[in-house]
């Protein structure tokens, strides 16, 4: 039951991701923070695949023409499909990595998946770093898009991390990618420097 309300609450923020993108509005960013994005480049894959559900759409219509009632069951998983895709790319731009220097948080997203909010008091440092592969290791939160981090926070004490279907976990060190790396790693700089007794 806790797996299903988990899933639930997945889909229900890609479809609210969806209206706030068609509303051209992000999520999370207060007044006075900086939203640094991660989604260019992956829109053109995005609505690739998006075609590509189309067209199987349109073959397996043809395919169920005299089945009507499993036509319409694979119409309906057909147009979902669509949805969820577009959906999951709507989600990477309206929900962008937050640095609100005033609440002393940076906060790492990737879509609806991962949402992690750091107090700047706990980053020992920060680089920008590009990877492409990712071994798992304990206590690393590797949040990659399209194959790859540009970003690498090592914090001075872990972070609970709350995975899709609640597991938990401690986490030190944090990689993400950022369109303009170099500018969330000036800005975390900054915003660290200004805070009492920061660095």
């Amino acid at each position: 039951m806790r797996v299903a309300c988990a899933l639930l609450r997945h889909e229900a923020r890609l479809l609210v991701s969806l209206a706030l993108w068609l509303a051209r509005r992000t999520h999370g960013v207060a007044p006075g923070a900086r939203a640094f994005g991660y989604a260019r480049g992956q829109g053109a894959m995005a609505f690739g695949l998006a075609f590509v559900c189309v067209i199987e759409s349109v073959g397996m219509s043809v395919l169920l023409r005299d089945l009507p009632a499993v036509h319409h069951v694979v119409l309906v998983l057909d147009v979902y499909t669509v949805v969820i895709v577009v959906g999951l790319y709507a989600a990477s731009v309206v929900r962008p990595h937050v640095l609100d220097a005033d609440a002393g948080v940076l906060r790492i997203r990737r879509a609806v998946h991962a949402d992690l909010r750091i107090p700047l008091e706990r980053i020992a440092s920060v680089r920008r770093e590009l990877r492409t592969t990712h071994p798992p290791a304990d206590g690393e939160l590797d949040l990659a898009v399209g194959a790859q981090t540009s970003l690498t926070i090592e914090l001075a004490e872990p972070v609970a991390h709350t995975a899709l279907l609640g597991r938990r976990r401690a986490v030190r060190v944090v990689r993400c990618h950022a369109d303009d790396a170099d500018g969330l790693v000036r800005a975390i700089t900054g915003a660290r420097a200004a805070r009492p007794g920061g660095v």
